[in-house]
């Protein structure tokens, strides 16, 4: 009623305020404390442990074999490990088998599912086969081994089945027994082999991120320089690439190649420098890269190659962000053209040139355009690219016609992402393998009358980890019971589901992750000044090809696609390769030249160019400008130009003519230009002085010589005056004196015989 009188405008009377007041302070005063207490007690909570199914974590180590028969024993082992708050008593370890899994979408629910599910999850196999512990004592693991012979299973219709470790036991908070724990798994069960299989192709991609640089050493090998070993690391035993080729050597696979691995192992099988701060430092991995290489002819010499374009460029990087900057479609196709010859070269096979694989498989119309334009037919897409829109109950067949004559080979995006995982734990390895095989039985059991061709794109740059995994799963499939290998040429041409999607996907639907890790436009930018510095450069040379090809290899190699995600050390590489072409560049240079003073009319000015290059520079021309007009040069006027060409490691000094007609001083610039005109490194200014020698300036240089000649003859006729007078003098019966004493020509005189001279000591 009071807050009815107060809505409608009645003042309540004194005792009620009071009234209201005292209530407001007394029941508000808890419920304030109240709240300001609760974030004080959330903060202080301690994490809940896990509890219920849950309680106890079931790692599923190992499952063997992959694919039983009736014959074998199925052997799970794997480690419990105890999360809760208390110990858990009378623990034991089940095998649980069934229901049969009727598609693939089961085996994803399967897979998602965590903690038990009554009802879901099948009957433990029970009796002899289970494994007690007494306690399972809070945050302690215990090792496990459970042992089941195949026929004790109950597996009746071939098929994929559920499999599952669960654990049971009591709490003092739960003094029934219960399921504390459950790890899932899948087993295909296929006893014999089925007459329907499917064509199974799988890609074995040998990539690897750049290493080498755009630099080699000045000495006639033109030794490479790499920017750290860390290859040589992945091509060591164990390494990943070793894993690759040792591993896929038994395996039936597709090798698709990076040429620029090749290459570059090629390189450090010969001798290689490292960077390592401010200098280099010999390689000393060369046994391990012909190992490799030798190791890696020997498996594909009866294989199927694919060969990606040298450097394995990012084609939707190139797409999205590069084909508007000039040049960059050109570097695609030199490094589709060079592919075939490199791996020809090293591996002694012919490779195939025709597919182009953008990352991740993710398609849309202009990364088809760039790839076709470099000479691709065939594009490796993916499923979650190309979605089916005709509601198939099956997965159809990887090839697709997408039109002008070029295919689009779909992997399955199931299996192509069933190692992405961190796969260093054997729970995780063992899970996807047996994930893989399910995937790949229920997949022939969708429509076994229709017999498809499936392939599977990898991770493009797998772990080690995750190359011995994929090996384990492949290995599983071995006998053929439910696929057969294709390689991945044939897989292209097959005949394609009609009822397939063959849409390529809008620019609009391409993944915005994927688009936030391509290279930007400044990189093409910074590749396209680079080329253009290069090609500057090769004119001048004597021997071109010394540097064009490890330049326009690295230049390719910053467009790669392991870049992605990189950004930091993509611009690294980028900055470093222009850096050392402007080192080279700056090795022909103009000589500084101090100023110059001139007398006369005409003189000649000389000009320095060094070569500091090993290799010699033609083709290039020096010009002189003036910015006095009175200063001519070579009668040419205030420009003069004249050819230069310098052997290596040499200087030559180019001499102008000039011509003045007053005095003055005058600002000379000199400058490098290649025969088509353009400038090549940096100007040089210097000051040319010139100081005419006027006729005032003669006449009085020619009085003061004719004055000295003067002196001469009158000091001549003087003497020969004297010389009469001391004749006539001795005519008069004085007795003749000789003018000079007799040289002492005798052998303690000092003087060379016949001589009046001293000779010194």
């Amino acid at each position: 009623m009071a807050e009815a009188a107060d809505f409608q405008g009645t003042r309540p009377s004194p005792a009620r305020r009071w009234l209201r007041r005292t209530a407001t302070a007394v029941l508000g005063a808890p419920l304030l404390a109240g709240l300001l207490a609760v974030p004080a007690a959330v903060a202080v909570e301690p994490a809940k442990a896990p509890t219920g199914s849950r309680t106890v974590d079931v790692s599923l180590d190992t499952l063997t074999p992959s694919v039983p028969t009736e014959d074998d024993t199925l052997t799970v082992s794997g480690t419990l490990t105890n999360r809760g708050k208390e110990t858990v008593d009378s623990a034991e370890v089940d095998l649980r088998v069934g229901p049969r899994l009727s598609g693939r979408g089961q085996v994803d629910d399967v897979a998602k599912r965590t903690g038990y599910v009554p009802g879901s999850d099948p009957v433990a196999v029970g009796g002899k086969y289970t494994v007690k512990f007494p306690k399972l004592r809070r945050g302690i693991s215990q090792d496990f081994t459970l042992s089941v012979p195949v026929d004790k299973l109950g597996l009746d219709d071939p098929g994929v089945y559920q499999v599952g470790v669960s654990v049971s036991g009591r709490t003092s908070g739960a003094r029934y027994e219960q399921v504390l724990g459950i790890e899932r798994s899948f087993l295909p069960w296929q006893p014999e082999t089925s007459e329907s299989r499917t064509r199974l192709t799988f890609l074995w991609p040998l990539i690897a991120s750049p290493h080498v640089t755009a630099e080699t050493r000045s000495d006639e090998q033109q030794t490479p320089v790499f920017t750290d070993d860390a290859l040589a690391k992945e091509i060591a035993p164990g390494g990943r690439l070793e894993q690759m080729v040792s591993l896929g050597s038994r395996l039936p696979v597709t090798w698709v190649v990076d040429p620029d691995l090749l290459a570059s192992v090629a390189a450090m099988a010969g001798k290689y420098e490292v960077q390592s701060g401010g200098t280099t430092v010999p390689g000393k991995n060369q046994a391990v890269a012909k190992q490799w290489l030798s190791a890696l002819e020997k498996v594909v010499e009866d294989g199927k190659v694919i060969a990606l374009p040298f450097a394995d460029p990012d084609l939707a990087s190139i797409a999205h962000r590069g084909k508007t900057v000039s040049g960059t479609l050109s570097h695609l196709q030199t490094a589709s053209t060079v592919a075939s010859s490199t791996v020809e070269t090293i591996l002694h096979v012919k490779p195939s040139t025709d597919f182009a694989w953008p990352v991740n498989g993710a398609v849309d119309p202009s990364i088809v355009d760039v790839a076709t334009s470099a000479g691709a037919h065939n594009i490796i897409a993916r499923g979650d690219s190309f979605r089916e829109t005709d509601r198939l109950p099956y997965t159809p067949t990887a090839a697709r016609p997408i039109g002008g004559g070029t295919t689009a080979v779909v992997a399955d995006a199931r299996l192509s992402t069933a190692f992405d995982r961190d796969m260093s734990r054997a729970s995780t390895s063992t899970l996807a393998v047996q994930k893989f095989l399910a995937h790949t039985l229920t997949l022939t059991e969708q429509a076994p009358d229709n017999e498809r061709s499936i392939v599977v794109a990898p991770p493009r740059m797998p772990t080690t980890a995750q190359v011995q995994t994929m090996a384990r799963a492949l290995e599983g499939l071995s006998g053929d019971r439910w696929t057969q290998p294709l390689d991945l040429v044939a897989a292209a041409e097959a005949k394609p589901d009609p009822r397939a999607t063959t849409k390529v996907p809008r620019g609009s639907a391409y993944p915005k992750k994927l688009r936030a890790q391509e290279l930007p436009t400044q990189a093409f930018q910074d590749i396209r000044s680079t080329q253009s510095s290069l090609d500057s450069f090769q004119t001048i040379l004597t021997q071109p090809e010394r540097v064009v090809t490890p330049f326009g290899n690295a230049i390719n190699r910053s467009m790669s696609t392991s870049w992605r995600g990189r950004a930091l050390e993509a611009q690294q590489y980028r900055d470093a390769v222009r850096e050392y072409l402007r080192s080279l560049t700056n090795e022909v240079q103009l000589i500084e030249k101090s100023d110059v003073t001139l007398s006369g009319r005409s003189a000649t000015i000389p000009v320095t160019v060094q070569n500091k290059l090993v290799q010699g520079v033609d083709r290039l021309v020096l010009r002189l400008t003036s910015d006095n007009i009175r200063l001519k040069f070579n009668d040419d006027g205030s420009m003069a130009e004249l050819p230069v060409s310098i052997a290596g490691g040499h200087s030559q000094s180019v001499k102008f003519d000039t011509a003045t007609s007053a005095n003055g001083r005058a600002q000379v610039t000199a400058r490098l230009f290649t025969e088509d005109g353009t400038p090549y490194g940096e100007k040089m200014t210097f000051t040319v002085k010139v100081s005419e020698v006027t006729p005032t300036v003669l006449l009085v240089i020619a009085g003061g010589l004719l004055l000295l000649v003067l002196a001469g003859v009158r000091m001549y006729s003087h003497r020969k005056r004297a010389v009469a007078s001391d004749t006539a003098n001795g005519e008069g019966g004085e007795p003749e004196q000789p003018s000079d004493p007799a040289p002492d020509t005798g052998p303690e005189s000092g003087a060379a015989p016949g001589t009046g001279e001293k000779v010194d000591r």
